[in-house]
């Protein structure tokens, strides 16, 4: 008999109570004391002179270790409370307590980094040469290297101490704001109330009239607080800029590309690949707006299904559907998805006041992870639930690596996520049925390539230019709309006739203080993940092994680096990426002619 797996996850084998806990308020202020010990080490840090001070930096190393995973493991916690109710006020309190906690340990660090940074270059090789600090110097390397692009100690700690309240706080107003709206929907003569997220799900609805009434009210909502959202935006973006002007930094990219620990010829030779393959994605809008009876494809039918018998999934067949395809590509990996949906590390029941979108975040102490969706049972749902499964993955991976080296950058963490939602979504291609059922499921990987080809290259111009424009002051609503608009008709290439212009206050990712430009190191996985599938394609089920060991690796090496020694590739050039690109190519190309053998 298969066993029925839940819906809700369980949060209480974390820490009993929810908000309440008692054990985390335990957790806590443990945390609390450990990090006075650390500020007291911090203080105390002196810049290592000799070899004979590497017992104090292991020492240190430890101790840094220990913390991290303790913040970790109660943010993640705190962030899933958040999460599944955001009328949970309480869980908003502990998140401003855990953000303060978070602020003392990055203040601690800088003072330690700031030392690092101090060592005389003969002494710093050979420390990073002896037996005990070899492993960790990449990371060390990283360290020194980030004190050295920052201003002094006592000028990072004041930044540091003023972005609790202020550059995070304006984040943290955001999701209330959000979690605040509701949209008010008539959905067969029935009059519904549902949160963003569940509005957000009807962009792929049967019906035309439901997704237009959904855009409609979602935007009606958005223009109402648009001044609310501007605020928001403008006060983040010109904190952001100002410390960069403080730094000395030139440009807007220098700290997502360093975070991504990328080159700006890769990320110019990405863009620049797809910008000149864009043509056979616009084809397939254009027949998608044919296919649905319209001279020009709306924003609201980018995600509509192009064929009546677009399949639904329970929740349980969206599960095992996964974990069959799954385990066509490894053991391992199959494995895995099993435990995390008979242990209930899956949140995805579709019921109001859960916040919108879907994420996966990692328990270091208890070596778990929980994912977060709403699932409705599309087959755009199942693709996301294994994208969020890749995440699990990739942490389940690092597992026999120390902690401290297991700090991978997102770009290279939406790699695994990527592969996992291909494998499953290619699979589901191959396996159809019928030409109906193929069609709907090669249109739902072409969803893809449009969004990360053409919706986050347009994040990504929308991003560049407002700060561009944040420089010279305040942006108004009425800016950022044109804005959006400008960037969306550039990043889809003119393949839509209309676009969405408050996209820029409806989209989270604007706002997470933690990550600048939170797009396009989705589109660098995406494709980075096309050529490890490609490899994992010749190789069979063989390939699993080197796969994780790729994973073991994100964390300690450049991307560039990464690609050159398991994939013996230069991202730097454009023909890496176009050879991605030429497998989503061909995708719109059996499109077209299965569109015309059905027709």
């Amino acid at each position: 008999m298969t066993v029925k797996f839940p819906e809700v996850w369980d949060l209480e084998v974390l820490f009993p109570g929810g908000s309440n806990s008692k054990e985390l308020r335990l957790h806590i202020e443990k945390t609390n004391s450990d990090l006075a010990e650390l500020e007291q080490l911090a203080e105390n840090f002196e810049v290592p002179a000799s070899e004979k001070d590497e017992a104090a930096i292991v020492t240190m190393l430890e101790t840094v270790k220990g913390i991290m995973q303790q913040l970790n493991q109660a943010g993640s916690f705190i962030g899933c409370l958040q999460a599944q109710n955001t009328e949970d006020k309480k869980a908003a309190i502990l998140q401003s307590e855990d953000a303060v906690l978070n602020a003392r340990f990055q203040t601690a660090l800088q003072a330690i980094q700031q030392q690092l940074a101090k060592t005389e270059e003969n002494v710093w090789k050979a420390l990073l040469d002896s037996e005990s600090l070899k492993e960790f110097s990449f990371v060390l390397n990283e360290w020194r290297e980030e004190a050295n692009m920052l201003l002094s100690e006592k000028e990072e700690n004041i930044i540091t101490s003023l972005s609790t309240d202020g550059y995070h706080g304006w984040s943290q107003l955001y999701d209330m704001l959000v979690g605040d709206i509701k949209i008010k929907m008539n959905i067969g003569g029935e009059e519904k109330i549902l949160s963003v997220g569940q509005a957000n799900n009807l962009s792929s609805d049967p019906d035309a009239a439901i997704r237009q009434q959904s855009y409609e009210k979602m935007e009606a909502a958005w223009t109402d607080k648009e001044e609310f959202f501007a605020k928001t935006l403008n006060s983040i973006g010109g904190f952001r800029l100002e410390v960069y002007k403080k730094r000395g930094w030139d440009s807007v990219l220098q700290e997502p590309l360093h975070m991504n620990r990328m080159k700006q010829e890769t990320l110019d030779a990405m863009w620049g690949a797809i910008s000149k393959n864009k043509q056979p994605f616009v084809d397939y809008l254009n027949k998608k707006g044919e296919m649905l009876g319209k001279d020009g494809l709306d924003w609201f039918d980018v995600d509509a299904p192009v064929t009546e018998s677009t399949q639904q999934f329970a929740y349980q067949e969206g599960a095992e559907f996964i974990l069959e395809h799954f385990g066509k590509f490894g053991p391992e990996l199959q494995k895995f998805a099993v435990q995390a949906f008979e242990k209930g590390w899956i949140e995805a029941e579709d019921r109001p006041n859960k916040r919108p979108g879907g994420f996966c975040t990692s328990l270091p102490m208890t070596e778990e992870s929980r994912i977060f969706m709403t699932y409705s049972g599309s087959m755009s749902n199942v693709a996301t639930l294994a994208h969020e499964l890749g995440h699990a993955f990739h942490s389940h991976a690092m597992q026999p690596v120390h902690p401290l080296n297991r700090s991978y950058a997102m770009n290279v963490a939406e790699t695994a996520s990527t592969f996992a939602e291909m494998i499953v979504a290619d699979a589901a291609v191959k396996n159809a049925q019928s030409k109906e059922e193929k069609l709907a499921l090669l249109e739902d990987k072409l969803q893809r390539s449009v969004a990360f080809f053409m919706n986050i290259h347009s994040r990504f111009l929308f991003e560049t230019r407002f700060y561009e424009e944040r420089k010279n002051g305040v942006v108004s609503a009425e800016r950022l709309n044109e804005l959006m608009e400008e960037a969306q008709q550039e990043g889809f290439a003119g393949g839509l006739k209309s676009t969405h212009p408050h996209f820029w206050a409806s989209k989270l990712h604007f706002y997470i203080t933690d990550v600048p430009f939170y797009n396009f190191p989705y589109t660098f996985g995406y494709l980075f993940s096309l050529s490890i599938y490609a490899k994992a394609l010749e190789e069979g089920s063989q390939f699993e092994e080197k796969y994780m060991a790729l994973l073991r690796d994100t964390a300690i090496m450049t991307a560039e680096d990464l690609a050159m020694k398991h994939l013996g590739e230069d991202i730097t050039q454009q023909t890496f990426w176009e050879k991605g690109i030429a497998l989503c190519v061909k995708d719109a190309e059996d499109f077209n002619a299965l569109v015309s053998s059905v027709g």
